[in-house]
């Protein structure tokens, strides 16, 4: 008769024992899983949104700092261009940043707009010899590299891979449209006089093609 009551006495005993031991596990679960969980704010460096090359956030961002740049060390086109006939090479080094294709130079100059085609407005400069062929890109398609170019401080290295560097330079030049060309209507430029200043790339010396950073229409 004991034996059966101690039997029957240690059933709860030994449930309570198994349920005890359950709980336990799951705490020591949850305890591990709390150790390897890392809490990430909204907006912190550790935010994986954060970390995703946005090409309108950069281009933003980066605009005013290459258009302070260029506007700074922009040289008068007539003395640049004086530079460049007596030393193409020389006139590379000293006033632009070299790229694989050839240097980026920063100029500014004031001259009466001639004709309109495609995406350019033909610059007529005093001073320049009349060989030279200046061109604004003034959109709606803006192409090439040159402002992501012109400082020398946008580098391949600063991004993942070769799309993100080319939606760089794209995301620039969105910028510079906004910023720039949406001040003025490019199709009505024929006949005015206009301040540019701007950056191209020294490949022909005698053709221009002008990126702007500001265009004064007077």
């Amino acid at each position: 008769m004991s034996t059966q009551a101690e039997y029957s006495s240690s059933k709860p005993r030994s449930a309570n024992a198994r349920l005890l031991a359950g709980i336990a596990a799951v705490v020591i679960v949850l305890g591990a899983i709390a150790l390897d969980t890392t809490v990430v704010n909204i907006g912190s460096e550790h935010d994986v949104r954060e970390q995703v090359f946005s090409p309108e956030t950069y281009g933003a961002e980066t605009f005013p700092k290459v258009k302070a740049n260029v506007e700074g060390r922009a040289v008068p086109a007539v003395e640049l261009a004086a530079a460049i006939a007596a030393d193409k090479k020389a006139a590379g080094e000293k006033y632009g940043v070299a790229t694989s294709i050839g240097p980026v130079l920063p100029v500014s100059f004031t001259g009466t707009v001639g004709t309109r085609k495609s995406n350019y407005n033909e610059v007529k400069v005093e001073g320049l010899p009349p060989e030279i062929l200046v061109r604004v890109q003034t959109g709606p398609a803006v192409n090439g590299t040159d402002l992501r170019d012109a400082t020398g401080e946008i580098e391949f290295g600063q991004f993942t891979n070769q799309i993100e560097f080319q939606d760089a330079g794209s995301a620039i030049n969105n910028q510079m449209k906004k910023e720039v060309l949406s001040t003025f209507d490019a199709n009505a430029l024929t006949g005015k006089t206009v301040s540019v200043v701007g950056v191209f790339r020294l490949v022909n010396q005698k053709s221009w093609i002008v990126t702007p950073v500001k265009v004064t229409v007077q």
